[in-house]
């Protein structure tokens, strides 16, 4: 069985390929052919050129208390903006072919220590009611409680953590898991915000911004880019 780190440097090198046909065959309706696309079941692009990462999701949350801005489908979607139409182990793949390293996930034993790594920004992407498309900062659709205000803190590219079950030798990427994009800290996010934000229930810091989030199902992209 190929381990996860093979499939994320099996990624890699797929984008490394000199200008040319894209990895996978663009399919009839791909919706970017011009884009090195990294699985043929899961959406994510990668345009080297302006050095982005795009990946194809859905609305899953409009309004309440959040604990992700971004999850995998089937995973989180109850406290997540966003249903990615990707794996987090893809993303992070995808991360890397663009040039980003990722830093350290936050520790919390002995003391709290921040996430850290490279700043990045992502923007989401879908076409409104009245047919235009539309493209804004993702930090807007996430409201801060104690202030009111849209999020302000860039996230970083901690990285997640990988773990293997001594029982079988199967290897996980822990952010598969849900843990795609947060706005609490945990250590096994993916992305994550390099300030202190709790995961207790009864102290979440944030929550979608109702009526800038677009209604549940609408299909978005997210585009990921370093700072």
């Amino acid at each position: 069985m190929r381990t996860i780190r093979c499939l994320i440097l099996s990624a890699i090198a797929l984008v490394a390929v000199p200008a040319g046909p894209a990895p996978s065959a663009a399919e009839p309706g791909d919706r970017h052919p011009d884009l090195k696309r990294l699985s043929p079941t899961e959406e994510v692009w990668v345009d080297p050129a302006r050095k982005e990462v795009v990946v194809g999701g859905r609305i899953a949350l409009d309004r309440g208390p959040i604990e992700f801005f971004a999850c995998p489908e089937g995973t989180k979607e109850h406290e997540s903006i966003v249903a990615t139409k990707a794996s987090a182990r893809l993303v992070h793949a995808a991360l890397l072919a663009i040039g980003l390293e990722p830093g350290t996930p936050v520790s919390f034993d002995p003391e709290y220590v921040a996430a850290a790594g490279p700043r990045v920004l992502v923007r989401a992407r879908w076409t409104k009611d009245d047919g235009t498309s539309a493209t804004i900062d993702a930090r807007e659709w996430v409201r801060n409680t104690r202030t009111g205000a849209a999020l302000d803190t860039d996230w970083v590219f901690a990285g997640s953590s990988f773990w293997t079950d001594p029982a079988d030798g199967t290897e996980y990427y822990q952010a598969d898991g849900g843990d795609l994009i947060c706005v609490s800290n945990f250590p096994t996010a993916m992305l994550d915000l390099p300030v202190e934000s709790s995961q207790s229930n009864e102290a979440l810091l944030f929550e979608a911004f109702a009526d800038r989030v677009p209604p549940r199902g609408t299909t978005v992209e997210l585009i990921f880019s370093g700072r």
